[in-house]
């Protein structure tokens, strides 16, 4: 089994700055594409922001330029820098992964979702 433990929520001001972790820990041989997604109340699952192995990233419109995605494959672990942040951004925001869990052939890739952590932007 796998799991992903996501940190770093909070409450902060518009215009402040936070800093998400998520930590994948378990069966992991390797890892493919990372991810942060958000859900705001009322509103469907979207994509924020994701990450492959190799570095390459994608973004939602709404948080281009805004936020930040990294990753450090030695630890297993995805970040997500989010600064400027607006009400707008208000959101249980859960951490996603594209996981291998053996290197037996084939390779078989299992998707795995955080328990989420609460963003509020708020004055």
């Amino acid at each position: 089994q796998v799991q992903l433990v996501e940190s770093g929520g909070g409450l902060v001001r518009p215009g402040g700055s936070l800093r998400l972790s998520c930590a994948a820990s378990g069966n992991i041989f390797s890892i493919n594409t990372m991810g942060w997604y958000r859900q705001a109340p009322g509103k469907q699952r979207e994509l924020v922001a994701t990450v492959t192995s190799g570095g390459s990233t994608n973004y939602a419109d709404s948080v281009k330029g805004r936020f930040t995605i990294s990753r450090d494959n030695a630890k297993n672990t995805v970040y997500l820098q989010m600064n400027s942040l607006k009400p707008e951004d208000t959101a249980v925001y859960y951490c996603n992964a594209d996981v291998i869990s053996s290197s037996r052939i084939p390779r078989i890739q299992r998707n795995y979702w955080g328990q989420g952590t609460q963003v509020t932007v708020s004055s």
